[in-house]
């Protein structure tokens, strides 16, 4: 009987090696069924966040940031459309992209970005990661007009390319469909440009590959003018004004140029004006309400929720009457740089506040570390802040101070005639305030590991600068550069001690007055 045992029962060393084939297989068949996690990025246009920019958000606030973490101290590097795309997309500086500003002499979508930053953008590392990628709704500033390759041109990573042709527009468009053109009229059901970017995406959702991961990039006109809202929406938040509170309607004291140029106290019809601007804007982002309900829904129901990471944000704030400027963005101020930024996925617990600073040119460092690219290896000046929102999977270190610059568009010279009809304002809003010029340049340190400073120098011919304690001084009204003392001690100690890509104020200002407009 024990011989009969033995002669059925495998040795122990044929019982070793049946185990390791056992494991063997199964860990080949776990790593096949495993796939990096997929990542939906929500792009909007020109949503502020201090001027309760996300209030018409219901919906997205509950199914992003309740479901996992909002950043309080989300900035772009640049305020203005095509730089912090451009920056987006690249993790980089204005300084090393080297787009200025909307125009295609600012390097917008020109032949030299997409030679140059725009082949090494965050799309392509994640099509060598085999990432399935789609991109619907406004893209840059100058993309598709016939100087910048026209809507043929596709750029590197995507795979599925539904790219608006210029500015936001909610109707009477074209987009770039995989490089052929579609033009689109005015007819709601048809054509409204926030529901069509959702619908193309859902379809894409559909037909997608299992198998792999996917990136999508949905980017909404809105809340940027024209502030076309959706035709059920039309009649919300009527009585609604504009915040009257903070520097909303007060002087420009102390400030640069451009700011001592707006009359005070606005006029009632730029009050007006911008009491209509601040509702048109809040009945757009309803639809991109609907829009983040319906991904979320179309994800629960393939199964792919739980392995998708969602990231809400916008490309730079915006005022309605701050510092009685009626409307628009490029000031260094709050309300200008600071952005939404929400997100949910793997590894985020839910209903999280976090106050370290992140910036726009990290979102690429954070695509690329979710989905397993060697970061020392890509050449970005942001971070990914993954390990922020789900420390269980790595420590991560917040940054003690970050950049913020912008280049000024008008004379090719600084000049103190405000461009009230040249190619530095688009519009001429109520009274002719002017928007921009040359001489609004600037290049800014912003801190708040210690101290809650920002120190701002202007490439003007009064090299101006602006200084603000916003511990003390949350809406940025007294500029403390001339009043010295204590409250500037540290942040010139800190500005002492700077080096490197980020640190040399002045070489970045030297940069700008390298490359005129």
């Amino acid at each position: 009987m024990a011989g009969a045992e033995a002669r059925g029962r495998p040795k122990a060393g044929y019982r070793s090696v049946a185990a390791l084939l056992l494991l063997f297989n199964c860990v080949i068949r776990c790593t096949e069924c495993a796939k990096p996690s997929n990542i939906v990025l929500i792009l909007t246009d020109d949503q502020d966040v201090v001027l309760g920019g996300m209030t018409p958000l219901k919906k997205a606030k509950a199914l992003i940031g309740d479901a996992g973490v909002y950043f309080s101290n989300a900035y772009t590097v640049t305020p203005l459309c095509c730089p912090s795309r451009s920056s987006i997309l690249t993790g980089k500086y204005p300084h090393n992209h080297e787009v200025r500003n909307n125009s295609l002499a600012g390097n917008c979508s020109s032949p030299a970005w997409q030679k140059g930053p725009e082949a090494l953008a965050f799309p392509v590392y994640l099509s060598k990661q085999l990432y399935q990628t789609f991109y619907g709704g406004k893209y840059l500033n100058q993309y598709g007009k016939k100087e910048a390759g026209d809507v043929g041109h596709v750029p590197p990573g995507w795979d599925q390319w539904h790219a608006l042709v210029g500015n936001s527009q909610y109707y009477n468009y074209t987009l770039s469909v995989n490089g052929k053109e579609e033009k689109h009229g005015d007819s709601y059901e048809k054509d409204y440009l926030t529901d069509l970017i959702v619908n193309k995406s859902l379809r894409f959702l559909d037909e997608r590959s299992p198998q792999h991961p996917f990136f999508m990039m949905l980017s909404p006109p809105a809340p940027h003018s024209p502030w076309t809202a959706a035709p059920q929406y039309e009649n919300s938040f009527v009585n609604m004004k504009a915040p009257r509170d903070g520097s909303f309607n007060k002087p420009g004291k102390d400030k640069h140029w451009l700011l001592r140029q707006p009359l005070n106290p606005m006029s009632n019809s730029s009050i007006d004006f911008l009491d209509n601007a601040f509702r048109r804007r809040w009945q757009t982002l309803l639809s991109v309400d609907d829009l983040v309900e319906k991904v979320v829904k179309k994800l629960e129901d393939l199964k792919e929720l739980d392995n998708t990471y969602i990231f809400y944000t916008s490309d730079h704030g915006y005022h309605t009457g701050q510092f009685s400027l009626p409307i628009d963005k490029r000031q260094l101020y709050e309300f200008d740089i600071r952005v939404p930024l929400m997100v949910r996925g793997p590894g985020i617990k839910p209903n999280q506040t976090l106050q370290a600073p992140v910036l726009n040119i990290d979102l690429g460092p954070t695509f690329l570390d979710i989905a397993g690219v060697n970061l020392s290896e890509v050449n970005m000046d942001g971070q990914s802040f993954l390990p922020q929102m789900a420390p269980s999977l790595r420590n991560g270190t917040s940054r003690p101070y970050f950049l913020v610059e912008y280049t000024g568009e008008g004379h090719s010279a600084p000049d103190p005639a405000c461009p009230k009809l040249g190619p530095g304002l688009s519009q001429c809003f109520p009274n002719c305030v002017c928007e921009d010029a040359f001489n609004n340049t600037y290049a800014c340190v912003r801190t708040l590991t210690g101290y809650n400073m920002q120190y701002c120098e202007f490439a003007d011919s009064e090299s101006f600068v602006e200084v603000y304690n916003l511990t003390s001084d949350p809406h940025q009204l007294e500029n403390i550069v001339k009043k010295g003392g204590q409250d500037l001690d540290p942040l010139l100690r800190l500005l002492s001690t700077l080096s490197g890509s980020e640190g040399c104020i002045d070489r970045l200002l030297l940069n700008v007055n390298q490359n005129p407009l």
